[in-house]
């Protein structure tokens, strides 16, 4: 795969504008190619190649001539520069001064003269403007997660206080509190404040450049004194910040004084509270309920904390690298040394060699394994780091075999039909009336997830974090084949089930038709619910109990805080209201008895009728209801 398809795949969609232009950068080395070509075209054919194949002789003539650089002499060249640059240019000496300036890296090239200079200039002013457009992102991310670092600080404080309250609730003096708590709290100072402390240091010996992966980085080094004034007042200002923090920051004891237990998952008692303008400002109760509900939020702060780091650390090797890619192109093309003084630079920037980032992320990992894990490294960095989901070649195998038996079926069941001439008999209209709607709920809902399974894979494809933006749990999210698997698993036992319910023939006595043929769609409606509600962790159970909790809060609008998923699901079930009066027919059809005749006497029903529109209601009120819950949560 070409570097410049690498870089797009592994870009974080939220940064991607941010991420150094490599295309229009090779854009215009396409430009100085096309310009060499115009002024120094290739040979002709006959010039190049020997009347005895491929094999290029050199001439008397061209051996002498200077054209063709022999051992031990150097090229000449006739040209406007001074001959003893060239010299130098061809012992090793760049065409290029690197500055570091007061508005960043600044490039003067020094071979203008030349022909086709301008467009090199034109390519190392862009170049220049690329590193600090980059660089100048890099620093304010860094400073985004310094500054989340001194607010999970803090929390991590009130946490440790938070727990010495729980475990010793009674029978403590004040100052054997106070000691306690100051151990505890120090504990935390010596991995978690030293988060926000770390100041920004130099590597020397970082080259991001020469690896190929991303965990392959030199996280180690030692500090540089010859720093840029920039990045100087940079670290200052971030060490006021912290000195500010730690200063200020309460004795452990009086920790739990300032805090407050945020509510983000609201129920229907504290929406009604909240309508009811019930006082809020209620003593927090310290017992390990709360405290258990308090770890997992900041368990769940830490690890998109620590993501988010990680990211960045991504950020910033593909982007080094992605200049040290495209000054091994310039050089190729060029035949010049521009790359090595450029890139000494890149990896003495704050871009190429700050380890503020990389002590963070060691920091992190300390605080999350010793407060979260109980010490055990393996368990709190698989919290931290969840292995990526594999596809599995299983599971492709299954999809395709679950959609050739739903056409396999398709085909039989059309065969069956023209063969028994079924369209002919006499029940056939009775059949279409009664069996059509039972059926077709489970096309809609096969219908449903296919049209689901298309959305994740072009979520996929342009690269939309859509596990994120609808909340999944990081790892349980379900891909395109898996839905089309449970998809097309449903549409082949429904259509198993329409091939045993072809029978057309009813008891000329009792007019009726077999109990079991006719029972098989509620056999599988139940079967479905059966396997959407089952605790056992097979079959998807995160998601399925995902896909619960969201209806369960759009049959509850607004007294749930409204999501995302619940706004998505309350559309998809808008678009669902046919298949919903699908159930009520079932309810009807089985529960009066009308399957032993295969009639349908549910029309004849001024409640059924009635009821019809007010199934076609529930999904329009839901939707209405979930918008009024967002304005009454805007005001």
């Amino acid at each position: 795969m070409k570097f410049g398809k690498e870089l797009s795949s592994q870009m974080v969609p939220e940064w991607q504008q941010a991420y150094m232009s490599y295309d229009y950068l090779k854009n215009l080395l396409k430009e100085i190619i096309k310009l060499k070509h115009k002024t120094n075209p290739p040979p002709p054919p006959h010039q190049a190649v020997s009347s005895e194949g491929l094999s290029r002789k050199m001439t008397l003539y061209r051996a002498f001539s200077g054209l063709v650089q022999t051992p031990g002499k150097k090229r000449q060249s006739s040209g406007q520069t001074n001959p003893s640059l060239k010299t130098d240019i061809e012992e090793g000496y760049a065409p290029i001064l690197v500055n570091k300036g007061g508005h960043g890296l600044e490039t003067t090239f020094l071979m203008t003269a030349e022909e086709g200079g301008e467009y090199e200039l034109v390519f190392f002013r862009r170049l220049d403007d690329e590193f600090n457009r980059v660089e100048k992102f890099y620093k304010e991310k860094v400073e985004e997660v310094v500054n989340d670092a001194v607010m999970l600080n803090k929390q991590m404080d009130a946490l440790i206080a938070f727990r010495v309250k729980v475990e010793n609730p009674v029978g403590w003096g004040w100052e054997e509190r106070t000691v306690e708590m100051t151990r505890l709290a120090s504990d935390v100072a010596t991995s978690t404040a030293a988060i926000a402390a770390s100041t920004p240091a130099r590597t020397g010996n970082m080259k991001p450049r020469a690896q190929s992966r991303l965990e392959a980085i030199h996280e180690g080094g030692s500090s540089r004194a010859d720093q840029s004034q920039e990045d100087e007042n940079h670290g200052d200002s971030r060490r006021s910040i912290l000195s500010k923090m730690a200063a200020g920051r309460p004795a452990p004891i009086e920790v739990l004084d300032h805090i407050k237990i945020n509510n983000t998952k609201e129920t229907p008692r504290s929406t009604i509270k909240g309508v009811l303008h019930s006082s809020s400002n209620e003593e927090i109760i310290f017992n390990r309920h709360n405290l258990r509900e308090v770890e997992e939020k900041l368990k769940v702060a830490f690890v998109e904390f620590y993501q988010k780091l990680r990211l960045l650390k991504s950020y910033s090797f593909l982007n080094v690298l992605a200049f040290s890619k495209i000054l091994k192109k310039y050089d190729k093309i060029t035949s010049r040394k521009a790359s090595k003084p450029y890139m000494k630079m890149v990896d003495n920037s704050y871009l190429g060699s700050s380890d503020e980032l990389m002590k963070l992320i060691q920091r992190v990992e300390a605080t999350f394994i010793k407060h979260f894990a109980n010490g055990n490294r393996r368990t709190g960095m698989n919290i931290l780091r969840p292995q990526m989901k594999r596809e599995r070649h299983r599971l492709t195998f299954s999809t395709g075999f679950s959609a050739g038996c739903v056409f396999s079926l398709i085909v039989a069941l059309v065969s069956i039909i023209r063969a028994r001439n079924i369209f002919q008999k006499d029940g056939y209209e009775g059949y279409m009336k009664t069996m059509f709607p039972l059926y077709s709920l489970f096309g809609f809902i096969v219908l449903h997830m296919t049209m689901y399974a298309i959305d994740i894979y072009y979520w996929k494809r342009y690269r939309v974090n859509y596990a994120f933006i609808f909340g999944f749990k990081q790892g349980t999210e379900l891909g395109y084949r898996q839905v089309l698997f449970v998809g097309f698993s449903i549409g082949a036992f429904a259509l198993l089930c329409v091939l045993g319910n072809l029978d057309m023939q009813a008891n000329p006595r009792t007019k009726s038709f077999q109990a079991l043929t006719e029972l098989l769609p509620l056999f599988l409606l139940g079967a479905m619910f059966t396997v959407l509600i089952l605790p056992l962790n097979i079959l998807y159970r995160s998601s399925r109990f995902f896909f619960l909790t969201c209806l369960f809060h759009c049959l509850a609008a607004p007294l749930y805080k409204v999501t995302l998923p619940d706004f998505f699901l309350g559309d998809q079930l808008t678009s669902q209201v046919q298949a919903l009066r699908s159930i009520q027919f079932y309810i009807c059809y089985y529960g009066w008895g009308d399957f032993k005749q295969r009639q349908d006497t549910c029309k004849d029903w001024q409640e059924y009728k009635i009821f019809l529109y007010i199934v076609a209601v529930i999904p329009y009120l839901s939707r209405l209801l979930q918008v009024l819950g967002t304005l009454r949560v805007q005001r």
